[in-house]
């Protein structure tokens, strides 16, 4: 791993084989400023405004294929009768981008609209209602979006299975009254929590499937994730529920080179024992006014570089 100042890291004797562009945490609300739980300010109007500069930048650089944002759309605080409206805001900023954008679900937009809702609006490319997929920018190179919310207590009916299922979940590993608290848990226990969530069986399964396709094709593969899949990248509270499992499937095989996700704000990177490279990307909606996180990255044959703007670290992934 190497962080590198801001801008240094564009530079190459080649040019990559594809770049796309990272947001995460948009968390916009049309209300007040206000501050997390931890006492970090969120600036929920001006959130938008990091959008537009990140697609100004991704447009005017000219050779941005498509973007990712890593979810977390709108905020919990949003009024729920303006929801929608919300999420149909933002989604005009990225349809100012010169190239798709791939979502994926965040807890905050499961805070505000339902699952099938979202994959529509959305507009997830699966045939179905689920909310993972993959796709292939190039020859050599595959991205998988996850479902991170797939086993979780949100988004799902009250009276669905998976609810049911996770909520018995929390209630065995996490004793607190509120859910949402980690009080008392220790270490990577504190990741359940109920703004948390896991990949479930059919997802896991179907995740094994398609590293195995991307290592017979030769392919190295990119993950997304809402929530981060390494402890050295996020605190252990914003740590996905079973994320040692996908990291088992992950290990199976060496075409996974990095995995990137968002929900933790202040980011972070690591390289786990296998070599793989885990970025968690800084929050949009942490930054002041006049202040922006979002980046673009440069896929090469041999590296990832992601280049940020302002609170976004650069960061060289080698492989």
């Amino acid at each position: 791993m190497m962080a590198v100042a801001n801008g240094a890291v564009g530079a190459s004797a080649k040019e990559p084989l594809f770049s796309f562009g990272v947001i995460a945490d948009v968390q916009y609300a049309d209300i007040p400023d206000g501050r997390s739980f931890l006492g970090v300010p969120r600036y929920y109007r001006h959130s938008i405004s990091v959008l537009q500069r990140a697609v100004n930048r991704w447009n005017k650089h000219g050779n941005i294929k498509f973007s990712v944002n890593f979810g977390d759309i709108i905020d919990g605080y949003c009024p729920k009768d303006k929801s929608l409206w919300a999420v149909q805001k933002v989604l005009d900023e990225f349809d100012k981008f010169d190239g798709p954008t791939y979502h994926m679900f965040g807890n905050h937009c499961l805070y505000n609209l339902p699952r099938s809702k979202l994959v529509s609006l959305l507009k997830m490319p699966t045939d179905s209602d689920r909310a993972y997929y993959d796709i292939s920018p190039c020859p050599n190179f595959r991205i998988v979006v996850l479902d991170a919310y797939d086993f979780s207590c949100l988004g799902w009916p009250h009276d669905h299975p998976v609810t049911a299922a996770a909520t018995k979940l929390l209630d065995e590993k996490n004793p607190n009254t509120d859910k949402n608290s980690p009080d008392g848990l220790v270490g990577v226990a504190r990741r359940f929590v109920k703004f948390n969530g896991a990949v479930g069986e059919e997802q896991l399964s179907w995740l094994n499937d398609v590293l195995q396709d991307a290592s017979t094709l030769h392919q190295n593969v990119i993950i997304c994730s809402h929530l981060p899949m390494d402890p050295g990248a996020s605190s252990p509270a914003a740590l996905m529920w079973n994320y040692d499992e996908v990291m088992a499937i992950v290990h199976r095989y060496d075409c996974v080179k990095a995995c990137f996700a968002g929900h933790d704000h202040k980011g972070g990177h690591s390289v786990d024992s296998h070599g793989v490279h885990h970025r968690t990307l800084e929050a949009a909606l942490e930054c002041p006014p006049s202040t922006s996180a979002f980046g673009h990255v440069e896929v090469y044959p041999d590296r990832l570089l992601l280049v940020g703007s302002d609170r976004m670290a650069d960061t060289e992934i080698a492989f």
